[in-house]
């Protein structure tokens, strides 16, 4: 465990953004979003393994393995957090050095302790903790349907995962909380909820999925941000059988029984896939004093591709590059100014918007931000 900073991040205004597991599924896909007019610095374990990238996309590479003690220095514009970093190693150095800083990688138990430590460390520049899901893509578009409305008393987000598509470790580290109860609001009242239960049938895409609930960050903020009464997110897969294969082992008690490190290569194997790639699907529906707005998010180059994108939004916020000023001190994505600027810069990605019958959710000054492919 990291018991004292031992590296050093200095900011730099005409240096390089450094993105932590820079050439892994997600961090790859920043690199080559960035890579149009952003230099890059990539760290992780192995640089040969991503020194094709940085070629690729014109950056640099170095090492920078979170589980070695060698300290890590380094003159930055901005970081952006797309490994795990469970002893908050990348958070205490661009919190300490004033480096804006942009965290996507976390479950909710350690967002809530990043919280606490970046508090404590009163960082001068900004730290945005957007681990929401795709790297805080519906806490943002959750923000854009409760300013439409006026308030969000309930929010529901239901996601689709494409069993197709390409996921990493880390993007399938959810199966490792599987077995773990979580802390949900329902109806003003906190109580805990069971990973995998509570499971219904919605619309995502105009196709049937069956969800059930997952612990996700936005569960714990968008009730403090947007005194949301009711927060949900469930999950479901592209595959029928692999969903109710989910339900049935939860079910066993596997997740419970096979939750230790040596269980974590099968747990995440019925997830981790390599494949040629899928689409991205999640539906967001706010509701307001008895009125719905409903939002589905579609990204044709797959879950990885819209987390990166999520990122790359955040970047833009703590440098104050997207039309809004930089915040201050540590924010969460549905925090932004201005929530509905911040998702029309999704089409710009190829991200497609569509909203319910009501009409243009966002009001009749903005205009629709993509359609749904």
């Amino acid at each position: 465990m990291i018991t004292e900073p031992i590296d050093e991040l200095r900011p730099d205004p005409s240096g390089p953004v450094l993105v932590t597991g820079g050439y892994g599924t997600v961090g790859a896909e920043i690199a080559r979003i960035l890579a149009v007019d952003t230099p890059t610095l990539l760290t992780g374990r192995n640089p040969d393994r991503g020194r094709a990238l940085a070629a690729e996309v014109g950056g640099e590479v170095r090492a920078w393995d979170l589980a070695d003690p060698a300290p890590f220095r380094a003159a930055v514009r901005a970081v952006i957090g797309s490994v795990n970093d469970p002893d908050d190693r990348v958070l205490h150095a661009a919190a300490a050095g004033g480096v804006p800083y942009v965290d996507i990688t976390r479950w909710t138990g350690r967002m809530q302790r990043a919280v606490t430590v970046a508090a404590l460390l009163r960082p001068a520049a900004p730290v945005l903790l957007s681990s929401a899901w795709m790297g805080g893509v519906s806490s943002l578009v959750a923000a854009a349907l409760a300013g439409d409305l006026g308030g969000a008393e309930r929010v529901e987000i239901a996601v689709r995962w494409d069993m197709a598509d390409r996921a990493g470790a880390d993007s399938v580290e959810f199966m490792d909380r599987l077995g773990v109860a979580f802390e949900v609001v329902d109806g003003g009242r906190r109580r805990l909820a069971s990973p995998m239960t509570e499971s219904r049938t919605v619309r995502i895409g105009g196709a049937p999925v069956r969800v059930a609930r997952i612990d996700t960050p936005e569960q714990f903020t968008l009730p403090l941000t947007l005194g949301t009464t009711t927060a949900a997110t469930r999950i479901g897969f592209s595959s029928p059988a692999a969903t109710r294969a989910l339900l049935a082992l939860r079910g066993t008690g596997f997740f419970r029984w096979a939750g230790g490190e040596r269980w974590a290569p099968a747990r995440r194997a019925l997830l981790h896939s390599p494949g040629d790639g899928g689409t991205a699907r999640l539906r967001v529906d706010v509701t307001h004093r008895g009125r719905t707005r409903t939002a589905t998010v579609t990204d044709p180059l797959g879950q990885h591709h819209l987390t990166a994108v999520g990122a790359v939004l955040g970047l833009r916020r703590v440098l104050g590059t997207d039309g809004s000023p930089a915040p201050r001190g540590v924010v969460f994505p549905e925090q932004h100014p201005d929530p509905a600027r911040a998702v029309e810069l999704l089409a710009a990605h190829g991200v497609g918007l569509a909203f319910d019958a009501e009409g243009d959710a966002f009001g009749p000054d903005r205009g629709r931000a993509g359609a749904a492919a």
